[in-house]
């Protein structure tokens, strides 16, 4: 079965060539499990392990356990489309659904037998001899130190995953209890407790009722800026489905019903679906949707405050809806209304030991301090990653965190993101998004894999390229209207993805391979090595008449396939 060396065939590789590969996957939640289910499903001769450096799976549901913490967007929508759960109990389920969720998923689709968690990847370099990241590793559980290599690295960090701390002077100093919403100690007792709550973003809103509701609290909340407290996202798909949007409880007879119902649940989600991707034009500064929706979200503020005309004032911001991320805060302004909270917009200057020392001299006294603060988003990771010529990740997103299409970075050979930066989802579903940019790596492996190619890169003009597009497309959105955003780094929106979710499905449903650099295995050969013997490992290994198979069959539609309902719902542009 040999052919000549002159060829370039290596191994005597039939046309699928399986050469063996390793990939080190970095986090295990949303996407890193996806990654451990897609890889050894679509992959063969690949060899696969996860780090995960918490003690279990979940990613950030694993580790945001404060009270109060939700999803705040339809759960319904938030899951993996090949793992629908028809038993949330609530339309924005609790983190602990969620996190269990992600651990049953893992579990039922063998995702668990490659992860290792209490695993830290402590740093990643590119060999350019060996065309390989060396990675070092450390195990949280015996504190030793390992190495590791592999052909590919995915980051599945995410974007929530590094604390990020407020940077006021003194604040650990304070002798007093101090707890981050990403670092909650389940074991305080809140009772009778002076409060401070600095920030007011989505997990603030989310902490501050549940803090509030405790026998004896008193409550200190400092919001630096305003911000908008929108209706649940699912409201009208709630009542498009006959449901009463105030109440977000699924009761069990309706998840018994949804469970027994394929049909029923699947219009349910679709409902929920199309209304995150069809919210769309509220992105569009000046849109009479966007304009609508503003002004609706101000008058409900205002009624919600009628009683505290110097809230309305602090609170309601002038800046549109969705510059910073919107937050269906169910309990949020009605708690701002109560005795046991005082609501303080005065800058802090410092903290000692047993105070907050705000500018201007004030003091107040807490007893515990929370920063509701977040995390430090599209960043490199918190270890270093070096690539090609010893520049590391960090210094080349110092000033911008660059990528092509979000998922790589000239420099950075088989270095793939999921998650990363411009790929957060301003409406719609952000499951899907992962989903795509999982099919998007899945295809760079297999082509590296294939076609014999020790490493790929994006070209340095193609992310020059992206980034241009990403700040031409977010000047006519509400992204860049005056505010603080944590999906922003000064005036670029560095979070999200420049479009719709639709589009971005779209953008990556199918690669444009010449956008890449390459590099083949033992140099440049015959750009075809690829077709290899002229054998097919199924003749030896498969089913040698697959394509008689029914499942494989795809079958013209009769007389008119432009009428087709399959072929109008999906694009097919190429």
């Amino acid at each position: 079965m040999g052919m000549g060396t002159g060829f370039g065939v290596k191994h005597e590789a039939t046309v699928e060539n399986m050469r063996p590969m390793r990939v080190v996957v970095v986090g295990a939640g949303f996407s890193g499990i996806l990654a451990a289910i897609r890889i050894p499903e679509r992959l063969r001769n690949v060899e696969l392990v996860v780090y995960e450096k918490s003690p279990d799976v979940g990613g950030v549901w694993s580790l945001n356990k404060y009270p109060g913490v939700a999803c705040d967007v339809p759960s319904h929508s938030y899951q993996y489309t090949f793992a629908p759960n028809p038993h949330w109990s609530n339309l924005y389920a609790p983190g602990s659904e969620i996190r269990q969720y992600l651990q049953d998923t893992a579990e039922k689709f063998g995702a668990t037998r490659f992860i290792k968690t209490s695993h830290k990847v402590e740093h990643g370099e590119w060999d350019a001899a060996d065309k390989k990241w060396k990675i070092n590793v450390k195990n949280l559980a015996t504190g030793e130190t390992f190495n590791d290599e592999a052909n590919i690295l995915i980051s599945a960090r995410g974007q929530l995953n590094e604390i990020a701390w407020p940077q006021i002077s003194g604040l650990q100093s304070f002798k007093g209890k101090i707890m981050h919403s990403g670092e909650w100690d389940t074991s305080y007792d809140f009772r009778n407790k002076k409060i401070a709550v600095i920030g007011n973003g989505s997990s603030a809103i989310q902490i501050v009722p549940q803090l509030q509701a405790i026998e004896g609290t008193s409550l200190t909340c400092f919001m630096r800026s305003p911000t908008w407290i929108s209706s649940a996202f699912g409201d009208d798909p709630m009542r498009e489905l006959g449901l009463d949007p105030s109440n977000t409880a699924f009761s069990e007879e309706q998840r018994a019903a949804l469970a027994k119902d394929p049909e029923l649940y699947l219009r349910w989600r679709k409902a929920f679906e199309d209304g995150g991707n069809l919210a769309h034009d509220t992105t569009i500064m000046g849109h009479e949707i966007q304009k609508a929706g503003q002004e609706a979200f101000r008058l409900a503020m205002e009624t919600k405050l009628a009683t505290r005309p110097d809230l309305v004032k602090l609170i309601i911001p002038s800046f549109a809806p969705g510059c910073r991320r919107l937050t269906p805060g169910k309990g949020f302004l009605e708690a701002l209304l109560e005795k046991n909270v005082e609501v303080v917009s005065t800058g802090i200057e410092k903290i000692t030991e047993d105070s907050v020392v705000l500018n201007g001299g004030q003091e107040v006294k807490p007893d515990v301090i929370v920063c509701a603060t977040g995390f430090h988003v599209s960043t490199a990771p918190p270890f270093p990653l070096i690539g090609k010529d010893g520049l590391s990740l960090a210094k080349r997103w110092e000033h911008l965190p660059e990528t092509y299409l979000s998922l790589a970075v000239d420099g950075f050979p088989n270095l793939l993101m999921m998650f990363g930066p411009n790929s957060a989802i301003g409406f719609g579903s952000l499951t899907k998004m992962f989903e795509a940019e999982a099919e998007y790596i899945l295809a760079v492996i297999r082509k590296l894999q294939k076609e014999d190619y020790a490493s790929m890169e994006p070209k340095a003009e193609r992310v020059k390229d992206f980034g241009e597009f990403v700040r031409g497309y977010f000047k006519n959105t509400v992204y860049l209207d005056k505010c603080r955003s944590w999906y922003r780094r000064g005036d670029e929106v560095v979070g999200l993805w420049p479009g719709s979710t639709l589009h971005a499905l779209e953008a990556l449903r199918s690669p444009r391979w010449e956008d890449w650099i390459y590099e083949s295995v033992g140099g440049e050969t015959n750009g075809l090595r690829w077709l290899g013997n002229g054998w097919s490992d199924t003749q030896k290994n498969g089913d040698p008449s697959w394509y008689l198979n029914p499942n494989e069959v795809e079958m013209p539609v009769e007389k008119t396939p432009e009428e087709n309902l399959r072929y109008k719902a999906r694009p097919w542009s190429y």
